[in-house]
């Protein structure tokens, strides 16, 4: 993935145009594709609401408002809302505009889409978290 720009979008467009490109040959990677964008939409919309959570938390417990927490809690919601407006700019293509919106596809084989995989897999809280529901 080369620099600049938000790296997860960068592997989230990178599967996705994988999955689209080869729906020919396996139809249930259409579902996949589908799967993928409501579910990242959904972790953007809960690491948001964390976001406005936290910072509430932090007000009432302290009484004091901290610039640094603030903007923190800003990017994070510029962040949510850009990778929200991407969502939903593939959620409007229509699969067969889609190829069309390609970048760097030809570089993402199939080894490549499942290490992309085990990547933002790891990034969810789960996986992030599972030495703790192990040793429990």
């Amino acid at each position: 993935v080369s620099g600049g720009g938000d790296e997860i979008q960068q592997l989230q467009k990178a599967l996705l145009d994988y999955l689209d490109e080869n729906t020919e040959i396996d139809a249930s990677l259409v579902f996949s594709r589908k799967f993928y964008v409501a579910q990242w939409f959904r972790d953007t919309t809960m690491e948001t609401e964390k976001a406005i959570k936290s910072q509430k938390d932090e007000d009432s417990s302290e009484g004091t408002h901290h610039a640094k927490d603030v903007e923190t809690t800003g990017q994070i919601m510029h962040r949510a809302e850009s990778r929200k407006k991407f969502l939903r700019s593939i959620i409007k293509t229509a699969p067969s505009q889609f190829s069309t919106l390609k970048m760097n596809s030809d570089t993402v084989d199939y080894e490549d889409a499942c290490l992309i995989v085990r990547y933002l897999a790891s990034m969810r809280p789960f996986a992030q978290s599972f030495d703790i529901y192990l040793t429990q």
